[in-house]
């Protein structure tokens, strides 16, 4: 599964359909363009709380995965706490693909 996941990762954002970062994601679920979170098992507890209370104010889904350091290597970028996906077709798969 996690591998399924973090490959599909390297697809998503070279097709332009992910944002990372907590600055940019935050500011493009703010404005509704995002579809899926994905945050870090290993970011801080203030990171995870603000992006599930936005996540879940904005009925967005998101899912706790991954080290930020696998996030990052996933998509060839220094660690991330939070990945965004902007595509609906791309965050079904993923969430298809984590329930297993």
């Amino acid at each position: 599964m996690n591998n399924k996941i973090l490959s599909l990762l390297g697809i998503i954002l070279r097709s332009g359909n992910m944002v990372s970062g907590d600055d940019t994601t935050l500011s493009e679920l703010k404005k509704g363009k995002i579809k899926l979170i994905i945050i870090a098992n290993d970011a801080s507890e203030n990171t995870k709380k603000l992006f599930k209370d936005k996540s879940e104010y904005r009925n967005v889904p998101y899912i706790i995965a991954f080290t930020k350091e696998e996030l990052g290597k996933s998509i060839g970028k220094s660690s991330r706490a939070v990945i965004g996906i902007k595509s609906e077709q791309f965050a079904m798969k993923i969430k298809e693909i984590s329930r297993g």
